[in-house]
């Protein structure tokens, strides 16, 4: 459990705890579309799957490049990367839910943060674009006076 700093002023409220693990967990498809986007994304399976078309394309004069021949690698490759685009998509929206949730709390802890910013990603993409040109024209504030504050700086060197 996060232990809270009993001098900072509370900015809401307290964040739930992370429950605990008590009992092993039955068959669970996030954990296993992350292992198996974890393993598919090692340098192992990389070799692997490179000797296995290197195989496959040594074996072409054996099999006279037949179509069935093209079939089977065509074949496999599609359904492969079929099922993994469903695993990794899996992966990454639970990797992006849980690095959504920790920008929250680090926004929500924060004294000086605007807790307004908590959960924008579910704003509409118009709303996100307002709030883009909000941001953007505090930045060319900021470049600006920085600019001024530079020419000051050389003109006074001067």
């Amino acid at each position: 459990m996060v232990q809270l700093n009993s001098t900072s002023q509370p900015r809401g409220p307290e964040a739930p705890s992370i429950p605990e693990r008590i009992e092993p967990q039955r068959f669970s498809f996030s954990k296993f579309a992350a292992d198996i986007a974890y393993w598919a994304g090692t340098s192992a399976v990389f070799v692997w799957a490179c000797a296995g078309i290197v195989v496959w394309g040594v074996t072409g004069p054996h099999f006279h490049y037949s179509d069935t021949w093209q079939l089977v690698v065509n074949t496999s490759t599609t359904i492969i990367t079929f099922l993994m685009v469903f695993l990794i998509q899996n992966t990454q929206n639970r990797d992006t839910r849980a690095i959504n949730l920790k920008l929250d709390e680090i926004i929500r802890s924060h004294k000086h943060a605007h807790n307004e910013m908590i959960d924008i990603e579910k704003l509409s993409d118009k709303e996100l674009e307002e709030l883009a040109t909000h941001y953007e024209k505090i930045r060319a504030a900021v470049d600006k006076r920085n600019a001024a504050r530079a020419a000051r700086e050389k003109a006074s060197r001067r």
